[in-house]
């Protein structure tokens, strides 16, 4: 009986421990938005772009303000809805190569959707 409870604290143990790192490791991939950041370090878009699709900041923001708030987007040639494109870069993953980009969709001016895209 000794040696049953000795195996499931072990394994109730591994459960935790695995718990915590999982929370650690999903925490240290998103970042809060900072615009410095953003503009500065390319390197950290990625991260951030989460905290931007979720909060909804972008969207009823003009054209102009969201190029003055991210800077000068990528050359697009996607046809359809008016938008623009700013790459943010390989996710931090060891299956997922493609790198990805961030898609702000204009309908009259403003923004209407925000969305992550992969190549």
């Amino acid at each position: 009986m000794a040696r049953i409870i000795k195996k499931i604290s072990v394994i109730l143990g591994v459960l935790v421990l695995a718990a915590i790192i999982s929370c650690f490791l999903l925490e240290a991939n998103e970042k809060q938005f900072n615009q410095e950041d953003w503009t500065s370090n390319p390197l950290m878009r990625y991260k951030m772009s989460k905290d931007i699709i979720e909060s909804n900041m972008l969207i009823g923001k003009t054209k102009d303000e969201i190029i003055m708030l991210l800077g000068t987007s990528e050359t697009s040639n996607l046809q359809g809805k008016e938008h623009v494109i700013y790459a943010l870069g390989k996710p931090p993953s060891f299956f997922d190569e493609h790198a990805a980009k961030l898609v702000v969709i204009f309908e009259n001016n403003l923004v209407t959707k925000v969305i992550h895209s992969h190549e």
